[in-house]
């Protein structure tokens, strides 16, 4: 699948920054990746290429707070009066045509939220092929300076943003929640990823920030790039349609989950790491491979914290060295996944990954249902 990836914002640029340093050595599946923000230093800090960036919105609601503290529409405003320049940004560089585009942006924020509902409708206008949406949501301590302080103690190892250096965003969570109200029916599927879930005890944002991005990064490239075999036969290919058909196109909330086991590939002769050759694998142990993968990916901690069972729709990828891929586990790992999902469509496939050392199991849930999202609705209503 070749797949166009479009940062906006600080945090969607550092993402998809994050999206194009996790892609393989020869970036096979992204065709282009772009990064706009009203930061100079953002952009910098990136290793885009600079022609794919562009500072925009100066002198705007779009820059800094500028008195966006409450009221996104000022914002919406200026992200619909600056959208064509981005899209000139992308016909200038020569972009290359995808089977998607992926959007990238923080939904707390008053650059990349309020550009992004009117980037997204332009591009669904103009080009042949699913524009999706990946956003961050923000995390208690950015919006509110009391999170966390029932664990608080002199030796509690919690740290708040009021004892950092992060900037306050009190209207962090309502600016979220309008965000994401704006790009529905726009966007043709939302996946979501809560700093919230993923923050460990004492961190702060800007502590987590590159090890969430790349954990992010790493579940996108494994889906996105399923199909991307390096040589390898798969079995079972998955494709941009079989991903078009999980993510549909009318907004669907989604979250990924994820699972990885380091394995061994090779083996030496006489014990002495001599005219190390391919491994012999066990059936068992292959099939114990794949299962505890797919068991972390449905199980285990996701993008956005949500019941499974609640997803209308779901894709398996299990990749890794051929000879560890076993069908029949596979198999049963998808209908495994099919019954959780209540008995709703899940497609699969495998990604054999010739010089891979580990397998892994990338698991899409879409049309979820998720607390947290309802959480912070009814924190702004």
């Amino acid at each position: 699948m070749q797949l166009e990836v479009v940062g906006l914002g600080g945090a969607g640029c550092r993402l998809a920054d994050a999206i194009r340093a996790a892609a393989p050595a020869d970036h096979a599946f992204l065709t282009d990746v772009f990064a706009f923000d009203t930061d100079e230093s953002t952009l910098q800090g990136t290793v885009i290429p600079e022609s794919h960036r562009a500072q925009y919105g100066q002198g705007t609601a779009l820059e800094g707070s500028n008195g966006l503290d409450s009221d996104l529409e000022p914002g919406f405003e200026a992200g619909q009066a600056v959208v064509d320049d981005l899209l000139a940004v992308r016909e200038r560089s020569g972009s290359t045509a995808a089977d998607a585009i992926l959007v990238t942006v923080g939904l707390g924020g008053t650059t990349g939220g309020p550009t992004a509902p009117a980037l997204v409708a332009a591009l669904q206008r103009t080009v042949d092929a699913p524009v999706y949406v990946l956003a961050t949501l923000p995390a208690d301590q950015e919006f509110d300076p009391d999170a966390g302080a029932a664990d608080r103690g002199p030796h509690s190892g919690v740290t708040t943003r009021a004892e950092t250096d992060e900037p306050p965003r009190p209207a962090a969570a309502s600016h979220a929640v309008r965000t994401l109200e704006t790009l529905d029916g726009l966007a043709s599927a939302i996946v979501l990823f809560d700093n919230e879930t993923w923050l460990r005890p004492g961190e702060t944002i800007a502590d987590a920030r590159d090890r969430c991005n790349r954990e992010l990064a790493t579940r996108v490239a494994a889906i996105f790039a399923g199909s991307d075999t390096n040589g390898a036969v798969a079995q079972n290919v998955v494709d941009a349609s079989d991903i078009d058909r999980t993510l549909g196109s009318e907004s669907a909330i989604v979250s990924l989950g994820y699972g990885e086991q380091t394995v061994e590939t090779t083996s030496s002769r006489f014990g002495l790491g001599l005219l190390s050759t391919d491994r012999d694998v066990e059936t068992s142990e292959a099939v114990s491979a794949v299962e505890t993968v797919v068991r972390k990916g449905v199980h285990g901690k996701l993008s956005l914290e949500c019941e499974p069972e609640t997803a209308a729709r779901g894709l398996l990828i299990v990749g890794g060295p051929p000879a560890w891929l076993n069908r029949q586990a596979i198999a049963e790992s998808r209908r495994m996944l099919q019954s959780t999902v209540g008995g709703n469509g899940v497609l699969g496939g495998d990604a054999p990954r010739s010089d891979g050392e580990t397998v892994f199991a990338a698991v899409v849930l879409a049309g979820v249902e998720s607390a947290r999202v309802d959480g912070l609705r009814a924190m702004v209503d």
